[in-house]
């Protein structure tokens, strides 16, 4: 018993925590098309970490995800109590031409349930492409950016930022980042998701 409790002992003291960031959407997040270590999760944590913020980030990301699919598994991923949510979703629901307000009523639950999990959250915009009309794109573009003013969250207006329309950082399909693709987004991304986090102390 003795042993028994100086292990316990010894394990007691407290470890530095280390934040846990839910990087959670679609294919662009899983990483379509790309080795493991080149998706946009694992870049951003290799570039954080070079940073000498130490973090884990999770790849949340399942291929041809829609808000709709996200809500029905935000609770299972939550569960794991990340301190950080990168919400990446709603490019599966432009391309298919779902509601607007579909989309939103699902954005809209996901960062309650977020917020209600004591996460922290980034909220990525997302914007539809034009081939659905002038009325669509208006009514799916503002989505995001209301969305965070009335939950006050932190938006980051449009992942792909920088690389969308592209080809030399696209792969053929012309809809999914490639290794240079997501270097730029990590690029961009990786100084909000850092001051969202904090560095060390």
């Amino acid at each position: 018993m003795p042993a028994g409790l100086c292990l316990m002992i010894g394990g007691s003291p407290v470890a530095a925590h280390t934040p846990v960031i839910l990087d959670f959407g679609d294919s662009l997040t899983a990483g379509y098309g790309l080795a493991p270590e080149q998706t946009f999760p694992a870049r951003l944590e290799a570039t954080l970490h070079r940073q000498g913020i130490e973090v884990r980030v999770v790849n949340g990301g399942v291929s041809g995800d829609t808000t709709a699919g996200g809500l029905a598994r935000l609770d299972w991923a939550l569960a794991d109590k990340p301190d950080l949510v990168i919400l990446e979703l709603g490019a599966n629901d432009a391309l298919r031409g779902i509601d607007p307000t579909t989309v939103r009523d699902n954005l809209d639950k996901m960062i309650r349930k977020i917020e209600a999990s004591g996460a922290k959250m980034l909220l990525v915009g997302m914007l539809a492409p034009p081939n659905w009309g002038a009325e669509y794109k208006a009514a799916f573009d503002r989505i995001f950016p209301e969305l965070a003013k009335v939950h006050d969250v932190p938006l980051y207006p449009f992942f792909l930022e920088g690389v969308a329309m592209k080809p030399e950082l696209n792969q053929p399909d012309g809809l999914h980042p490639n290794e240079r693709g997501v270097a730029v987004l990590v690029g961009r991304l990786a100084p909000v998701v850092a001051r969202l986090v904090g560095s060390p102390s």
